[in-house]
């Protein structure tokens, strides 16, 4: 059974940084998306990041050139480092993660696998 822990969420301003992380267990094989997942209140959950096993990374427009993907095959975990911080990335920031390649790294409804979440809010 597959379990994400991730940590790493919190309050900041916005410019600031934070960076979340992601421990992944219950993985067999090595071929895998990772990703990172957000949810605002009354939105729809938008994918964020992805990054394969390779590794291929594919970033949302929304935060490209701000947030950074990046794993540590070692560790099981996945980082994502958050710079520049805007008001409108104040959600809930969820890990996931799938077997395998596909072509929809960023769509959620092919992702089964999902942690519980962590909170970030920034504020002006």
């Amino acid at each position: 059974q597959v379990q994400l822990v991730e940590s790493g969420g919190g309050s900041v301003q916005a410019g600031g940084s934070l960076r979340l992380s992601c421990a992944a267990s219950g993985f067999t094989g090595s071929s895998r998306f990772m990703g990172w997942f957000r949810q605002a209140p009354g939105k729809e959950r938008e994918g964020v990041a992805a990054i394969y096993t390779n590794p291929f990374t594919r970033y949302a427009d929304s935060v490209k050139c701000r947030f950074t993907i990046s794993q540590d095959n070692a560790k099981s975990t996945v980082y994502l480092q958050m710079t520049s911080l805007k008001r409108e990335d104040t959600a809930m920031y969820y890990c996931t993660a799938k077997r395998g390649w596909d072509s929809w790294p960023l769509r959620v409804d092919t992702y089964k696998a999902w942690g519980q979440g962590t909170q970030v809010t920034v504020s002006s």
